[in-house]
C-alpha cells in the first residue's frame, strides 16, 4: 500500500536558561572594558617608548647633568681669570701701600721741621723781649701766653666717657646734633672744666698735651672734640699748674666742679682729680707774643 511519504517529526530546541548576570549588563560592560580609549592609548605609547624611545626621567637627568657641566665650566673659567689677575691686583695693592708709607714718612718729616721752626721762633721772640728790657715781666708774659714750657705744682684731672653709654631719648637736655650718646664727654663739658680751673687759680692748662692759650678754642666736629683744631680722644687728661691743694679744693667747690660731679652722678661719666708736685706742660705752637709800648706825645710849644 502505497502511501505518501511521511515528514520527519520537527524537534523543538528547549529554551536556554537566562544568564544570572543578565540584569547587570552595565556592570558586566565595565568589567569587560575597564580602560577607556584614552588610557589604552597612553599605555600603548608607554610601551612604544620603552621599546625604542627614551624615558622622560632619563632625559631630565641628562638635562640636569648638562646644566651642571655648564655651571662648572663657568666657575672654572672665572677661577682661571681670577688667578691670572691676582698678581696684577697684588702688585697694584703693594704699590699703593708703598706710596702711602712714603707720603706718611714725608709728612712726618715736614711736621718735625715745623716743630723745630716753631721752637726757633719762640726762642727768638724771648730773646727779643729780653733785649727790649722786659726782664722778669717778659718771662711772665711768656708763661701766661703759653709761649714757653712750664712745670711746677698743680693738679691732674682725668675726664672719661661712661663705661656703658646709653642712647639719649627725645627731650633729653644733653641731646644735640652730633652727640646722641649721653654717656660721652662733650666739648661744652671740657669748656666748663677748663674755665673752672682758670677761675680757681690755674696759671697754665693743657688737655691731652695741647697747651691752652687765650686764643685756644674747644669745639666739636661730629663725635670728636677739637682743641685748636686738633682732635682728641678720651680719656681727656687735664693738667693745670698752680697751688695744687688750693687749686683742687677751689675747683671742686666751684660751679664748674659741681657740674662735673653732676655728670658723674647722672650719666656715669668718670672723673678723677689728684694733686701733683711737678706738673709739666709743653709750649703752645705758633704763639706770637706782642707787647704794647707806651706812646709818647710831643708837647706843643
Amino acid at each position: 500500500m502505497c502511501g505518501m511519504p511521511q515528514q520527519p517529526p520537527i524537534r523543538s530546541t528547549p529554551p536556554r536558561p537566562p544568564r544570572p548576570d543578565a540584569s547587570m549588563s552595565l556592570l558586566t560592560n565595565v568589567m569587560d572594558h575597564s580602560l577607556d580609549d584614552g588610557y589604552a592609548e597612553a599605555a600603548a605609547r608607554k610601551k612604544t617608548e620603552g621599546a625604542g624611545g627614551m624615558p622622560k626621567t632619563v632625559r631630565a637627568k641628562l638635562g640636569l647633568a648638562a646644566g651642571l657641566v655648564l655651571a662648572a665650566l663657568v666657575v672654572t673659567v672665572g677661577a682661571a681669570n681670577a688667578r691670572i689677575a691676582a698678581p696684577v691686583v697684588a702688585k697694584e695693592r703693594q704699590e699703593l701701600i708703598d706710596r702711602i708709607q712714603r707720603e706718611t714718612s714725608s709728612a712726618d718729616k715736614l711736621e718735625s721741621s715745623v716743630d723745630a721752626l716753631r721752637d726757633d721762633v719762640s726762642a727768638r721772640q724771648r730773646e727779643a723781649l729780653k733785649k727790649q728790657g722786659g726782664g722778669d715781666q717778659a718771662d711772665l708774659v711768656d708763661v701766661l701766653s703759653g709761649a714757653v714750657a712750664v712745670h711746677g705744682p698743680g693738679v691732674k684731672l682725668v675726664v672719661n666717657d661712661a663705661k656703658e653709654a646709653t642712647q639719649g631719648g627725645d627731650g633729653d637736655p644733653r641731646e644735640t646734633n652730633g652727640f646722641s650718646d649721653t654717656g660721652r664727654v662733650r666739648d661744652r663739658d671740657m669748656q666748663r672744666v677748663v674755665n673752672g680751673l682758670w677761675e680757681s687759680g690755674a696759671e697754665a692748662v693743657s688737655i691731652n698735651g695741647q697747651r691752652l692759650t687765650a686764643l685756644s678754642a674747644i669745639r666739636a666736629a661730629g663725635d670728636a672734640i677739637l682743641v685748636d683744631n686738633k682732635p682728641l680722644v678720651p680719656p681727656y687728661t687735664v693738667l693745670a699748674v698752680g697751688d695744687g691743694e688750693r687749686l683742687s679744693t677751689r675747683f671742686q667747690n666751684s660751679a664748674d666742679g659741681l657740674y662735673l660731679h653732676a655728670l658723674q652722678e647722672n650719666y656715669g661719666i668718670r672723673t678723677s682729680i689728684s694733686v701733683d708736685d711737678d706738673v709739666r706742660l709743653s709750649a703752645a705752637p705758633s704763639v706770637i707774643v706782642r707787647t704794647a709800648q707806651p706812646s709818647t706825645e710831643k708837647g706843643t710849644s
